[in-house]
């Protein structure tokens, strides 16, 4: 059976770390066309946290579009403009923030039971824009504190 792949676009920010924050998904396939966005309000929260939620919503998102038998035969790719939590997840940086170990637990735990092929990427953050863009708009209030999955 041929590879599948799946590319994950996150983001997540804090206005004021902590502050407002919210955080934004994009999934695309191998050849980088986009099947569907999601955005989150997060209240108040930290940069980090914010981008670490990002990422538990693009494996979610990803997850509810292909079901998870797909899932197990999946090449995901997660890229992301935060350099420390690529890195943390990557396992080439240590987590040393405690608030933050529930997420990497969570993270941890899908790829355990239904991403057994993902790696996570640093990206420059001009190649993140549509991801920043809906990090944005649930930072504005656009979201109304909810989970809101985009068809494109």
């Amino acid at each position: 059976m041929s590879k599948i792949k799946y590319l994950i676009y996150t983001d997540g920010g804090s206005r004021g770390n902590p502050g407002i924050a919210g955080c934004g998904a994009v999934v695309a396939d191998g050849a980088n066309n986009v099947l569907k966005k999601a955005s989150q309000s997060l209240g108040v929260a930290t940069n980090n946290e914010a981008e670490y939620r990002a990422v538990i919503l693009g494996l979610e998102t990803l997850k509810k579009l292909l079901g998870g038998e797909k899932l197990k035969l999946a090449e995901i790719e997660v890229r992301m403009d935060s350099q420390l939590v690529a890195s943390q997840l990557a396992g080439t940086y240590q987590l040393r923030e405690e608030k933050l170990w529930p997420f990497f637990i969570k993270i941890w735990n899908y790829q355990v039971k239904d991403f057994p092929k993902i790696k996570f990427t640093y990206i420059p953050r001009e190649q993140n824009s549509l991801a920043d863009g809906l990090a944005n708009e649930a930072m504005d209030g656009h979201k109304s504190n909810q989970n809101s999955l985009l068809d494109f």
